[in-house]
């Protein structure tokens, strides 16, 4: 019978991919260990997977999504878990949540049904997540959203001054053009001294990621400025180009960018003085109030 195949980093999938025949249909499920809905998920892919021989000309991926972070950005991954169908390089079909028939369905409607019987009835039904009032969402409950649950509430510290999802008309959310993004996002990018480009807010990380890069700002005592990529896609897709950059969180310092989560832990592990300008004479960091925050010019 087939099997969930783990894949460990972006050189495991992309070999694994090479490996396969073009024709074969893939079933890519994106997870993290921290998001409940996600175990459930596992046992409805395995149980799925074991409905078909192992000749049978699918394959069961499971990545984590915070493992693989430039294959997430890939697929556009914002929620886990999350599933996607591909086959000849194209995807077909993505399921976001923890639905154990819309996964069954959509995997039957492109590989046909398993030789293990009645999988329905063999499927733990889907988990209910209950959608928290705003205030009270702490990014760990694990279940798929829009990106407009990602909005910063009343409560949440604001992002950088004047550019946030409710922004004035001038930056209204129309689309615009490169030339307008990239003056916009120019002018973000030292909206404060330090500013964190993340998903989710400080208080309420949507990504590991972007949780460790707070976590270690606030133990080194670093004010900054910061900005929800997640409540604005044109935000989110136009600051990957303009930095030469795909993935996210984002660090930048005086307008110029110093990198990821990875770059940053570097940072701080070869240069004792790093960010030491911007610290708060020894007290935790965290998100600088809008009025310390740098006003953009």
């Amino acid at each position: 019978m087939a099997t969930v195949k783990d894949i460990p980093d972006e050189s495991a999938f992309q070999s694994t991919l090479s490996s396969l025949p073009p024709s074969t249909l893939l079933v890519i499920y994106f997870h993290a260990p921290w998001a409940a809905p996600c175990q459930q998920m596992s046992t409805v892919l395995n149980t799925l997977a074991s409905t078909y021989p192992t000749d049978a000309p699918l394959a069961f991926l499971s990545l984590n999504a915070e493992e693989v972070s430039e294959v997430s950005e890939e697929y556009d991954v914002t929620a886990v878990p999350f599933i996607v169908l591909q086959k000849d390089g194209k995807q077909l079909e993505t399921v976001s949540g923890s639905d154990a028939a819309k996964v069954r369905a959509a995997v039957e409607r492109y590989a046909g049904a398993g030789s293990g019987g009645d999988t329905k009835a063999n499927l733990p039904p889907a988990q209910t997540v209950t959608k928290l009032p705003e205030s009270s969402t702490n990014g760990t409950n694990g279940s798929a959203k829009s990106l407009a649950s990602y909005v910063p509430g009343a409560g949440d510290q604001k992002t950088a001054p004047q550019f946030s999802s409710n922004e004035p008309a001038s930056f209204s959310g129309e689309p615009t053009n490169e030339e307008e993004l990239f003056k916009r996002l120019g002018e973000l990018v030292k909206a404060a001294p330090v500013m964190l480009f993340m998903k989710g807010t400080p208080s309420a990380p949507q990504c590991g990621f972007s949780r460790q890069t707070v976590s270690l700002l606030r133990e080194k005592g670093v004010r900054y400025g910061f900005f929800n990529i997640l409540a604005d896609d044109e935000v989110r897709q136009g600051l990957k180009t303009f930095a030469d950059w795909p993935t996210f969180p984002q660090l930048w310092v005086g307008g110029e960018l110093v990198g990821g989560l990875d770059i940053v832990k570097e940072e701080f592990e070869n240069d004792e003085d790093f960010l030491k300008e911007y610290s708060v004479n020894g007290q935790k960091g965290g998100p600088a109030a809008a009025s310390a925050q740098a006003q953009p010019a």
